[in-house]
Parts: C-alpha cells; structure tokens; sequence
C-alpha cells in the first residue's frame, strides 16, 4: 500500500480548494484511522472553507464532516472499535467528557469540543484520523453513501424537530426544503407530525411533496403573506417550526409562522443577525431557540431511522476532483438535494 492519499485542503479562505497528496496520519494512542468510503458535503464546509464565522477554522486545512469509511489502524487503548468497523466521523469530533455539558448529554456545546472538518482535519481525504469515543457506529445494511449525509444533515434536522417538542398529529413548518429540508420532511412524517414546507423554489417544493409535505408554501411567490398563509394552512400557526435555508428573511419569518405558545428552531446559519418582533415573542409566549447537531444518542436515533428505510437522503455522487463546482453550486443554490463524494471510484 502507499503510504500518501489524496485531500482537498482550504490553504487559504475564499480560494479554491487544493487537490494534494499528503502522507496517510498514523493513529496515535487512542486514536483510529478511518478509510473514507463516502463523504457528503454540506453548506458549513462552505462556511468553512470562506472563513464566514465568528470562530475561524486555521488553514491549511480539510473540510467534510460526514465522512464514512471502515476502521483500518486502532491506537494504543482503543477498545470502542475494531478494525474492520464501518463508522462516521461527524461534525461533534471530540469534547471533554466531564463539563457540566457533556455529563447531561449536550456534548456539542462542550467548551472543549472540537470539529470535524473544521478545528480538525475531515473527511474530503482518503483516510481520516478519528476519536474513537465520538464516530458515528452506522447500522448493518445502512451503506456508507446513504449514511454520509444521516451524520450532519439527518442528525441535524432530526434533533432539530425534538427541540421544537411539536407532538404526533401537530403541525412543523420546515423552512427550507434543500439538503437539510428535505431530510427533515421525512423525520417529521415518520415522528406522526403534519408538515407544512416553506422554500422560495417550486422544484425543491415538488419534491418536498414526494417526501411527504402535507401542504407547500412558496415564499418567494407569497412575499410578505408567507406568514399569514402559513398560519391559514396549519389552523393557527406551526406548533413547531424549523429554520433550516441559510437565510436571514427565513428567520424572520420563522418566527411569525409559529402558533402562540410554540417553538421556533433555528439550524441554519447565514451569517449575521436578524431582528425579533419582541411583541409577538412575549405577547405570544414564542419560544426562539437554537440547535446544535445532536448528541451522540440522537445520532444513533437518526441513523436507526434511516437503516429502517424511513429516512433516505437524495442523493447525487461525484469525485473528490469536483469539490470546488460543487461548492460553486451550493453557494448558488444549484444543488437539489446531497451531495456525497465517492472515494469507491
């Protein structure tokens, strides 16, 4: 075997990524080496890879964070894993383990966490050097292609729907209907909510149908009615909405399609701020809350629901060398759905 592998690496912020050959890492002591099988790529390594958040990642680096491939190398004192296990090496690539935080679950704010793809070295390489304590364990029968996307945008949306507590039969509006969207659309109809989607592109709203949307709203096409008619389709407001589009005008409108007394979750994450109608927030007991990928049991959960075919990522397959049209038409909103980057190839 070679010792070198192939990464797109970000050298510097706003340029194209760079296709180069690095050695293949070692794992050290509890650490593992993962050869990547699949990777899907999503809109935070492109907020990555432009240097778009108030915490910067430090180039040169690589991105991807839904890197999935089989365990080759295991470090001194890893037990978690064995070689040969298929694993994921998700956003969530370690935290401390004893904060306040990760003893109750909420790992992903640890204050030492760090990133996959982004603090760390990620999946749009041929191998991965992982935390054993923190990979993603995907089902049997679950591929590394359909698993890719599951351990960003699936985990995401999934936790995403918990935290705006909506019950079976109430209704979620999901804002969005791309990448993330169209996964959360599957997880609400399969959790017995009623789902009202909202995207300013009729294609991404055809197909919000076929996931199974209850009713659509084109929010281009309804302007500043968007909200009211939102409010008209789910009898009073959404229980539960979810904010997954990379835009600003989204949030706001968020949170005036929520029913009084409900819950606004915000996922996605364009930069800047947005202005809140605090008279509709407290007159209404609106609550505007933010969600951070999921923990390591809500990723089990996400994955468990896609092994069991209830959730299934649409998906469009290219090769490492196309990273940089492929992150070109995601900045322009061209990319319907995943895309996942097949090393198999």
């Amino acid at each position: 075997m070679t010792n070198k592998m192939q990464a797109a690496v970000v050298e510097a912020f706003g340029k194209p990524l760079a296709i180069v050959e690095l050695d293949i890492p070692s794992p050290g002591a509890g650490q593992i080496l993962v050869k990547t099988e699949a990777c899907g790529v999503c809109h935070t390594d492109l907020h990555a890879a432009h240097g778009d958040w108030p915490l910067k990642p430090t180039p040169p680096f690589t991105p991807g964070h839904e890197g999935i491939g089989l365990v080759t190398e295991i470090g001194a004192g890893v037990t978690s894993v064995k070689v040969g296990d298929r694993v994921g090496v998700p956003w969530l690539y370690s935290a401390c383990g004893h904060c306040e935080f990760c003893l109750s679950a909420q790992e992903p704010v640890c204050g030492e966490a760090e990133f996959g793809g982004y603090t760390k070295n990620g999946g749009f390489a041929e191998y991965i050097i992982a935390d054993p304590d923190y990979v993603a364990h995907i089902p049997d029968g679950l591929s590394a292609i359909d698993a890719a996307p599951i351990i960003c945008a699936g985990i995401t949306t999934y936790k995403g729907i918990k935290e705006t507590a909506a019950k079976p039969g109430q209704w979620i509006a999901i804002s969005g209907c791309g990448g993330l969207g169209h996964l959360a659309i599957q997880y609400a109809k399969a959790m017995g909510l009623k789902v009202c989607a909202v995207d300013i592109d009729d294609s991404k709203l055809e197909h919000a149908k076929t996931n199974g949307a209850d009713v659509v709203v084109n929010a281009k096409t309804e302007g500043d009615k968007t909200a009211e008619v939102v409010k008209q389709l789910t009898d009073g407001g959404a229980h539960g909405v979810l904010i997954t589009a990379p835009s600003l005008p989204a949030f706001e409108q968020g949170v005036s399609m929520t029913r009084k007394h409900g819950t606004c979750v915000l996922v996605g994450l364009p930069p800047g701020e947005f202005p809140t109608p605090l008279f509709d927030v407290v007159a209404n007991c609106i609550t505007v809350r933010g969600s951070f990928v999921g923990n390591r049991k809500d990723m089990a959960e996400a994955l468990a629901f896609a092994a069991e075919g209830k959730v299934k990522a649409d998906i469009e397959l290219q090769p490492l060398t196309a990273i940089n049209d492929i992150f070109n038409r995601l900045e322009k909103g061209e990319v319907a759905a995943r895309v996942v980057i097949d090393f198999s190839k």
